[in-house]
């Protein structure tokens, strides 16, 4: 059975009509192993607000790494609650929902335009059944979104998106300067960007490296085989850089310790949401 790493290897030498044939199958493959985890789980300790089923547990996700430990990085590596197993979701995907719903009104506005980058199928879903949306979804990948787009070069207008959503992206991009800029550059006056990343409540200062590329050095260093970063306590000042004013939250300023808990969320992960000004 192939690895991640090389998985990822072969998609880049794969033409897009294979590509998108490929993650298609992936995406069958996937729905006929969480079919099997929604009999094996049954109960009612966690639940999931996608879905909205409960399960004796989540299913596991990420890799024991110390590089992780050793940095106290929230958001990334082994989470043993993680994978909703009634619709896949993810901590960080119901973290967002619970965010945009408790936080924001963005389900409830009209005519707004919504940029999604690498979106999360469960939110994407979501925001499909919001036709007063206007709703674009980006991917660097071809097949993974509707439109595929490089974040380092976004193919919109000036003050374009009233909201982006861009969750556990940054990391991967090495020139993150870059894509923060254009997304500040395309997001509207007055509107604001969720740019959540894997956080190293260890690290002063972002820890990155642009010689270390192969994927075992990356894993080993970063955390991840395609991460080319680990953002410390910068991260805000690297945000504030590209013109965005920040705000940074913590999933227990909006939701209490029960329905954290229900929900295996991460208590201390933070969300960072730039604005900008009008």
């Amino acid at each position: 059975m192939l690895s991640r790493r090389q998985k990822e290897w072969l998609k880049q030498l794969l033409p897009p009509a294979v590509l998108t044939l490929y993650h298609h199958t992936q995406r069958l493959l996937y729905k006929g192993k969480l079919a099997y985890y929604q009999i094996a789980l049954r109960g009612n300790t966690c639940y999931c607000p996608f879905c909205k089923n409960t399960f004796a547990r989540f299913l596991p996700d990420g890799k024991k790494l110390p590089v992780l430990d050793q940095y106290c990085v929230v958001g990334g590596g082994y989470r043993p609650n993680c994978i909703c197993p009634g619709c896949g979701s993810k901590d960080r995907e119901r973290l967002l929902f619970c965010y945009l719903i408790q936080k924001t009104g963005i389900f409830s506005e009209t005519s707004k335009r919504v940029l999604h980058i690498a979106p999360e199928a469960n939110l994407k879903k979501v925001f499909m059944q919001h036709p007063q949306l206007h709703y674009i979804n980006a991917d660097l990948n071809p097949g993974a979104a509707d439109v595929q787009m490089d974040i380092t070069n976004i193919p919109y207008p000036d003050g374009f998106f009233d909201a982006i959503l861009c969750n556990h992206v940054l990391e991967h991009i090495p020139n993150d300067a870059l894509a923060m800029r254009q997304l500040y550059r395309v997001l509207k006056p007055g509107g604001w960007a969720v740019l959540q990343v894997p956080f190293a409540e260890a690290l002063t200062q972002t820890m990155e490296n642009p010689e270390i590329t192969h994927p075992a050095d990356r894993e080993a260093h970063f955390g991840q085989f395609d991460h080319v970063r680990i953002y410390g306590h910068d991260y805000v000042q690297r945000l504030q850089n590209a013109g965005f004013t920040v705000e940074v939250i913590n999933a227990a300023d909006f939701l209490d310790k029960t329905a954290i808990q229900k929900m295996q969320l991460i208590e201390n992960e933070k969300i960072f949401v730039g604005y900008k000004s009008s």
